[in-house]
């Protein structure tokens, strides 16, 4: 009688989601996987990406800049909530000119769904985006970000002793260092500041 083999199968740890159902009508995908912007501000790719820490959960929401991958602003906090979401939003939004309306691109997470989000998206001339549903590449470009982030400053380490607003302020510094030190060769290997700089834009 042949012997029988025991398999084990190992838990694999599921990607944190806001999608929670057909809230609302979504919109179109403007971009179609076209990440490339002629100018700052055109073009804004926005997602949330969960941190497991001994300490708890960490979540990080972004605004990035498809022009040269700055992160125009973020927030970051211990719950992923529609605060964390306003309150980038809210920032990024005071740091344009008035002749800037960038098309706002995301997932279809429901905290880019709720009538306080689509009022503020209303008011400031923004315009609104989506990836179809369960498509991470039409977020192609955050979701690089994302894994350029982890790789360089999360991936293993060890976290044991991190408190979450120590961690938080971690990643604070390299967001800062990010925008203002770290090349990227598509660039003409400087950092997104200044290769705005030596555009004249800031």
């Amino acid at each position: 009688m042949p012997e029988k083999s025991l398999v084990l199968s190992k838990a694999r740890r599921r990607r944190y989601s806001s999608y929670c159902g057909d809230i609302g009508p979504a919109p179109d995908n403007l971009l179609a996987r076209d990440f490339n912007a002629e100018l700052p501000n055109q073009k804004w790719l926005i997602d949330i990406t969960e941190f497991h820490l001994p300490a708890g959960k960490a979540w990080l929401s972004p605004v990035v800049d498809c022009f040269d991958d700055n992160v125009v602003s973020y927030s970051a906090g211990t719950r992923p909530d529609a605060m964390l979401a306003n309150s980038m939003l809210e920032s990024a939004i005071d740091k344009l000119q008035p002749n800037e309306h960038p098309i706002i691109h995301s997932d279809r997470g429901g905290h880019y769904r709720r009538p306080g989000w689509l009022q503020r998206i209303s008011s400031s001339g923004l315009t609104r985006s989506m990836s179809r549903k369960g498509c991470s590449p039409d977020d192609a470009a955050c979701e690089g970000f994302f894994g350029r982030l982890k790789n360089e400053m999360y991936y293993g380490r060890n976290c044991s002793g991190v408190t979450l607003d120590d961690f938080m302020k971690q990643v604070d510094g390299y967001i800062r260092w990010y925008n203002g030190y770290r090349i990227k060769l598509s660039l003409g290997a400087v950092s997104p500041e200044t290769y705005r700089q030596k555009l004249g834009l800031i």
